[in-house]
């Protein structure tokens, strides 16, 4: 895991947006969206449309949208963090 990956994985214990996570954290808005993709790639992370819904996998855009989506670790994203 990177040291990227480790810091956004740790901001995302609560369902957060892309702002909160750019606040947060030192990190250039091309980065956290690559970050996130990878994140997301492993299965580490939910990419949601709502509070509580998910985004169909196949309307994810973060190269355009990453602004309008939440985000939240999921189990795995959380046990890889942590260990």
């Amino acid at each position: 895991m990177s040291d990227a990956e480790f810091d956004v994985l740790d901001q995302l214990y609560f369902v957060t947006r892309l702002d909160h996570i750019l606040e947060e954290l030192d990190i250039q808005p091309k980065v956290l969206i690559q970050t996130l993709t990878e994140l997301y790639k492993k299965g580490w992370i939910k990419i949601l449309e709502t509070v509580d819904d998910d985004v169909s996998v196949d309307k994810i855009d973060l190269e355009n949208n990453a602004g309008n989506y939440f985000y939240l670790a999921t189990k795995e994203g959380l046990l890889a963090h942590n260990s």
